[in-house]
């Protein structure tokens, strides 16, 4: 074989070789994972994910690319990572809470949107309806868990009037929940004194307002970025005596005395089943969307005791957690 046919006949086979690995990797779904958190509260929930995925089938870097974006708590950050989840391909976009449902949607408005857990679709006008959204996000959201939280703080200190709430004011869905908290803490005979941060520094500054507006209790509304940063609200809630309520398990840990919350770790598995559906072809706004009522409560003791506060009997028999 002459030298001219020999190179001839190895370019052609290197750029078949090269058309199937495109082919391949073209192949492979990619999906994106957008939070406005960190990488380092959000990891066993990505796990999870990840195990929700293998159990359909879906072996990342085998049959399956997932990438990952996190904000690190700047909202602003979350309609670039979109676009640049997008520019690489991702079909499909799992994400959650208000503000990275609704920048991921505003970014890329033809890529569908999985919530992992989010506020009520329906009230945000992101769904005509449960049991067919119509639209382009689909996913696992929250019922209502407002009334629920002032219960706990309640329950300890029995004759309050008047408890605070800690809200993020870049959240799209703070008007709603805001309004929800209201009612629900008025069920149960109590005022709230909200307050809505844009950025940490502000905290400091929060606690001591409500503290001079004598409430006597503070629950934390379940957000992202707040879920991120447990440590600085338990230990002003703790310096300042007050009971308090958070989102997570990690809240409790951090020195809150209650948390009470979805169960993340159950409910990130479950995205896959719309991701998985998805890929096969389905519409989102075809697959109803799932409310969850599965909550978890941590109570911690050791908080109890430096408060001065007895947890009531029937307080620890709900407690899915106790820390001592």
């Amino acid at each position: 074989m002459r030298r001219r046919e020999f190179i001839t006949l190895l370019g052609a086979a290197a750029a078949q070789w090269s058309s199937r690995v495109q082919a391949q990797q073209q192949a492979i779904p990619v999906i994106g994972y957008l939070f406005l958190g960190t990488q380092q509260w959000n990891q066993p929930f990505f796990d999870a994910f990840l195990s929700g995925l293998a159990a359909r089938g879906y072996i990342e870097g085998k049959n399956i690319r997932v990438l990952y974006r996190f904000a690190d708590g700047h909202s602003d950050r979350l309609s670039p990572l979109t676009t640049e989840l997008v520019s690489l391909g991702a079909r499909v976009i799992v994400t959650a809470g208000g503000a990275s449902i609704e920048a991921a949607h505003k970014a890329a408005p033809s890529v569908p949107i999985v919530s992992l857990i989010g506020p009520d679709p329906v009230m945000m006008g992101w769904a005509k309806s449960f049991a067919k959204p119509g639209g382009m996000i689909t996913g696992v959201f929250f019922n209502t868990q407002a009334p629920k939280r002032f219960e706990v703080l309640k329950a300890v200190r029995p004759q309050a009037t008047r408890f605070g709430l800690l809200m993020n004011a870049t959240n799209p869905a703070t008007p709603y929940m805001r309004k929800d908290s209201v009612d629900g803490a008025r069920t149960i005979g109590v005022d709230l004194e909200v307050i809505e941060l844009k950025e940490l520094s502000e905290l400091a500054a929060a606690f001591d307002r409500l503290a001079s507006l004598g409430v006597e209790g503070v629950a934390i509304i379940s957000d992202p970025f707040f879920n991120s940063h447990p440590t600085p609200f338990a230990e002003l809630a703790l310096s300042h005596k007050l009971p308090s309520v958070g989102d997570d398990p990690s809240y409790a840990k951090a020195g809150g005395l209650f948390s009470h919350s979805g169960n993340y770790l159950a409910i990130s598995p479950r995205c896959a089943r719309f991701v998985d559906e998805i890929l096969k072809g389905a519409a989102p706004g075809d697959l109803a969307v799932e409310l969850t009522v599965d909550y978890e409560i941590t109570v911690n003791l050791k908080t109890a005791k430096e408060l001065g506060v007895t947890i009531p009997p029937e307080v620890l028999a709900a407690a899915t957690g106790v820390i001592e």
